[in-house]
């Protein structure tokens, strides 16, 4: 049995779930709603609030698949029961982000113009205030975790940590990797 697949789903209060046709999960919850369709080689059952998966065989295909969805499902309840939240920092003189209406952020990175991304509307967006001296900060939350990671890892894009000064757009946490610069010469 795979160790993440054998594992049930367990469903925190207000948290339904519901088995459509076509092995298609629909998961309901406080922030939101999810379905994902299951390989129809996986037996999916909901009871006792618990959603367990369950393989035919043990083929190298069906094991990972088992895994897969136990995964994905257990994202779907997890997402629309708390949010997946990704906080983002831009390092760098001059660096800004600002929320143009509720979709659209506009950022100021150094280039000759700002850069414009419309967000999805499955996600939202927050500028916390900053002190004077703080880096601008970006927080993206969103009850689709694979959604909100390839946003995030777009918007990191427009800008990567350099590893010099480490200016650019990085993870709040993340450990960059720094280089030491050139020193003079001693003559």
């Amino acid at each position: 049995m795979s160790r993440i697949g054998k594992l049930p789903v367990s469903l925190p209060t207000g948290v339904t779930a519901e088995l459509l046709p076509g092995n298609v999960v629909k998961v309901k919850g406080p922030h939101g709603e999810m379905c994902q369709k299951v390989d129809p080689d996986i037996t999916v059952t909901i009871e006792d609030n618990q959603i367990k998966f369950a393989r035919p065989t043990d083929q190298p295909r069906h094991r990972s698949m088992h895994g897969l969805y136990r995964a994905l499902v257990h994202n779907m309840v997890v997402g629309v029961s708390e949010q997946f939240t990704i906080r983002q920092e831009l390092v760098g003189v001059g660096y800004r982000v600002a929320l143009i209406g509720n979709n659209i952020l506009q950022f100021t990175l150094g280039y000759s113009h700002d850069i414009q991304l419309q967000l999805p509307k499955e996600i939202t967006a927050e500028i916390p205030d900053i002190k004077k001296g703080e880096n601008p900060k970006l927080v993206l939350k969103s009850c689709d975790k694979q959604l909100v990671g390839q946003v995030a890892a777009k918007i990191r894009s427009f800008r990567k940590p350099e590893p010099y000064k480490g200016k650019g757009i990085k993870f709040i946490g993340e450990q960059l990797r720094r280089k030491a610069g050139k020193t003079a010469a001693a003559k």
